[in-house]
């Protein structure tokens, strides 16, 4: 096997681990106090930070929102970089494409959150483009600045905030944190992160899995579907989260601060990130909104073709979540409408 399939095979796993390290950035904030890992956080912080081309305030926003006052949104992206290239929001974006985009919303009434995951292959309207794209691909043609006029077009929400992440966190966060505990349900055996076939060998039960056990647990697609293995990434989700928040990986929060910063651009600052402390009791009862869609090869390229119906009931729940001009939210009503509608029901 050349070397060139065996990046593209690499760089296809690696897609699906993006949707866990960005959640660390907001495990460590609400938890990393203590003069030691504040100092790391704000170093990591600094060093991290870019603004977006249109400045601090997006252009769905009459001013621009501050997470310690206002309901926000953040746009987590993951891309298979170096940050040797020098990592950063728009430097180096040519030919590197997002493989995960995950829109959050935080609303400071209840402090919860709400979460959407955009399939890398969804097809949508790029801004400034003639057709319509894989929606992976923004990143490619005008990096973290046009990934987020696509995510907002989609679904005419604002994007205040966004974390930018490589997959080089990946496994040294897990390798930081001593490894996560996982029931593994079924048997896996699996390829290592080298292609090493059946190199990892899962058996049923609790365990403590270390970074190339949690690579395989997350990637393997062989026992059932894709259904199926994004409950594995939800549930190892869970697991580093709870694993971050224990007292006995307080001493390696230095460790996993500065892996996660060498790896990141952002336009939090210091005090943005610790705004998010008043979230961490939510943090592990993040309600996932799901966007529905279907396989499409009729083009003979695959795309994942959404639902519109799907997206515009997505788009009512964060509208609703961050109470845009309109629009109301019931933490008790899994239902969002705007005020009009509100209005108008009996």
């Amino acid at each position: 096997m050349n070397r060139k399939v065996m990046r593209q095979r690499r760089k296809k796993r690696r897609r699906i681990l993006f949707i866990f390290v960005p959640l660390l950035v907001i495990v460590l904030a609400s938890v990393g106090y203590g003069s030691y890992l504040t100092y790391k956080l704000a170093n990591a912080t600094s060093n991290a930070n870019e603004e977006l081309g249109r400045g601090g305030k997006s252009d769905k926003r009459e001013q621009a929102v501050d997470p310690s006052e206002d309901h926000f949104s953040v746009l987590l992206a993951g891309v298979d970089d170096s940050s040797k290239r020098g990592f950063s929001a728009n430097g180096g974006y040519k030919g590197v494409r997002s493989d995960a985009l995950i829109l959050a919303t935080f609303n400071r009434k209840d402090k919860s959150v709400k979460m959407v995951s955009m399939p890398r292959d969804s097809k949508v309207e790029i801004p400034g483009r003639r057709n319509t794209d894989r929606i992976a691909h923004a990143h490619s043609y005008g990096g973290m600045d046009l990934t987020v006029e696509t995510v907002e077009n989609l679904f005419d929400v604002p994007v205040d905030y966004y974390v930018k992440l490589n997959f080089d966190a990946f496994l040294e966060i897990i390798d930081a944190l001593g490894g996560v505990e996982i029931n593994v349900e079924k048997e896996i055996t699996e390829q290592n992160s080298k292609d090493e076939a059946k190199a990892i060998h899962l058996e049923p039960g609790v365990q403590t899995l270390g970074p190339e056990e949690a690579l395989a647990y997350a990637r393997t697609r062989k026992l059932d579907s894709d259904i199926y293995r994004g409950d594995r990434q939800k549930q190892l989700v869970e697991a580093i989260i709870k694993k971050s928040a224990s007292m006995e990986s307080i001493p390696k929060y230095g460790t996993v601060i500065e892996t996660v910063g060498d790896n990141m651009a952002t336009n939090f600052t210091f005090g943005n990130i610790l705004a998010l402390f008043k979230y961490s009791k939510s943090i592990d009862s993040i309600e996932n909104l799901k966007l529905e869609g279907y396989d499409d090869t009729s083009t003979g390229a695959y795309y994942y073709e959404l639902d519109e119906a799907s997206v515009e009931e997505v788009s009512e729940q964060l509208k609703s979540h961050l109470e845009l001009p309109g629009y109301e939210y019931n933490p008790d009503d899994s239902t969002s409408k705007s005020e009009e509608e509100s209005n108008e029901t009996p």
